[in-house]
């Protein structure tokens, strides 16, 4: 099943990626450098794009719009509710996917 939700944890240098389908199973999880994170989401179909609101987020925000996506931006506080056992970079990438799937959820506006 292809991609529909994507949930994307931003650093500095490297990116973390988890991904659902339709059904909610994992079928994406996936590092990236900066330099092939823009490339590698142009090559998926459009899917929602989620990431905790921060200056970076905003930047990747307009460029994964123009790609053809719906982005999507949280509160980092609305997110740390969802993350699960010890805190690491792909665990808050699930947290954040997780998130975007509830439909109470308020998102920051790009």
């Amino acid at each position: 099943m292809p991609v529909t939700t994507i949930g994307i944890d931003l650093a500095k240098q490297v990116f973390h990626l988890y991904g659902e389908d339709a059904r909610g199973k994992a079928v994406l999880r996936k590092r990236l450098s900066r330099a092939a994170l823009k490339p590698f989401l142009a090559t998926l179909p459009p899917c929602r794009v989620g990431m905790e609101a921060c200056g970076g987020a905003h930047y990747w925000a307009r460029e994964f719009r123009q790609l053809g996506h719906e982005v999507r931006l949280i509160n980092p506080k609305f997110v740390k509710p969802f993350g699960k056992a010890n805190k690491n970079d792909s665990r808050d990438a699930e947290a954040i996917c997780e998130a975007m799937t509830r439909p109470s959820m308020r998102f920051v506006p790009v």
